[in-house]
C-alpha cells in the first residue's frame, strides 16, 4: 500500500473511531454541563485515534465472521481506551505535570476551562471510560452470550491494569519522580517509564482486540508482545527526532530533551545504537505479526508508520 492510499485508509479508520467516542459522550446539561463539554473539548481536539484503530485491526485479524454483538462490544473498549487516553494527557498539560498552554494547536483543556475544570474533565473521562466497559458487559451478559461477557470481563480486567498504577500512570509516576532528581534516570528506569507511560496502552489496544474477536492465550501473548516492541521503539525514535529532527517538520522544538538534562535513549546510547534498537524491535514485532491469521497490510503499514515516522 502506497503512503497516499494507506494515509487515506487511516483517516477512514480515524473518523469512524471519533464517531464511535462521540456517541459514547454526555449530553451537556444540568449542573454538570460545564465538566461534560470540557470533556468533549479535549475528546473532540484531535488526534489519529491511533489506539481505538489498534484495537479495531486486531479484532478484525481474529474475528473470523461478522458477529453484531462482538462488534457492539468492542466498540464500547475502542471508545473507552481514547478516553482513557485524552484524560491522561489533560492532566499531562496541568501546571502541575508537564504546564503546556497548548496540544495540537488548541488551548490545552485547563487552559481553555480553567485548572480545576481540567483535573475534573480527565477524572470524568476517566470513569465515563469504566461506565463505558460497563455498557458493554450489561449487553453482554446473557446466558447465550455467556462466551461474550467472559471476553468482556478479562478485556476490562487488561484494560484496567494497563491503565493504572503498574501501566500507564506507574509509567508517568516514575516519569515525574525522575525529573524531580538532579541525577537523570539510567537505563533501567528510562526503559520502564517508555514501557509503561506509552507502550502500555497500545499492548491494551492490541489486546483487547484479539480478545473480542477471539484469539486464542498464545496469540493474546503475542500481541502483548508487540505492543510492547511498538510503544518502546515509538518513543525511541521520539529520542531520535529530537536530537535529527527538523522542528518545522515536527511542530515542536527539537533538542529539549538535551536543554533541560533529560535522559533519552539517545543520550544513554548513541544515536546508532538508538537507531539499531528501533530497528530491531520493529523486525521482531512484524515477525510476530506475521504468525496470524487474516489479512495483515494495514494493520503492519500502521505500526511501522508509527515506529519509522518522521514527525
Amino acid at each position: 500500500m502506497d503512503n497516499k492510499d494507506f494515509n487515506e485508509e487511516l483517516n477512514k479508520r480515524a473518523e469512524y473511531c471519533g464517531e464511535v467516542v462521540k456517541r459514547f459522550l454526555p449530553e451537556k446539561e444540568g449542573y454538570a454541563s460545564r465538566v461534560c463539554e470540557a470533556m468533549e473539548y479535549s475528546v473532540l481536539a484531535g488526534g489519529k485515534r491511533l489506539r481505538p484503530v489498534l484495537m479495531l485491526e486486531t479484532y478484525n485479524l481474529f474475528c473470523r465472521e461478522e458477529d453484531s454483538a462482538s462488534l457492539e462490544a468492542l466498540e464500547h473498549f475502542m471508545a473507552a481506551i481514547e478516553m482513557i487516553h485524552t484524560y491522561s494527557l489533560v492532566h499531562d498539560d496541568l501546571p502541575a505535570m508537564d504546564n503546556d498552554e497548548y496540544r495540537r494547536g488548541k488551548l490545552t483543556t485547563w487552559k481553555r476551562y480553567g485548572e480545576g475544570m481540567g483535573v475534573l474533565a480527565g477524572d470524568g473521562l476517566l470513569n465515563l471510560a469504566f461506565e463505558t466497559i460497563a455498557g458493554a458487559l450489561n449487553k453482554a451478559y446473557n446466558p447465550l452470550k455467556i462466551e461474550l461477557t467472559g471476553r468482556c470481563i478479562r478485556a476490562a480486567g487488561i484494560l484496567s491494569e494497563k491503565a493504572g498504577y503498574l501501566g500507564m500512570i506507574g509509567g508517568q509516576c516514575a516519569d515525574l519522580e525522575a525529573e524531580g532528581r538532579e541525577t537523570p534516570a539510567d537505563i533501567d528506569e528510562l526503559l520502564y517509564i517508555h514501557e509503561h507511560k506509552t507502550a502500555c496502552l497500545i499492548e491494551a489496544a492490541l489486546m483487547v482486540g484479539g480478545i473480542l474477536g477471539g484469539a486464542g492465550a498464545d496469540e493474546i501473548e503475542k500481541l502483548e508482545r508487540i505492543g510492547s516492541n511498538v510503544g518502546l521503539a515509538f518513543q525511541i525514535r521520539d529520542d531520535i527526532l529530537d536530537v535529527t529532527g527538523n522542528s518545522k517538520e515536527l511542530g515542536k522544538n527539537v533538542g529539549s530533551d538535551a536543554a533541560n538534562g533529560k535522559a533519552t535513549y539517545v543520550s544513554i546510547n548513541g544515536l546508532e545504537a538508538s537507531d539499531k534498537e528501533v530497528q530491531r524491535l520493529s523486525e521482531e514485532a512484524e515477525k510476530l505479526l506475521e504468525t496470524f491469521p487474516g489479512e495483515k497490510g494495514f494493520i503492519r503499514d500502521l505500526i511501522a508508520s508509527l515506529i519509522l515516522r518522521t514527525k
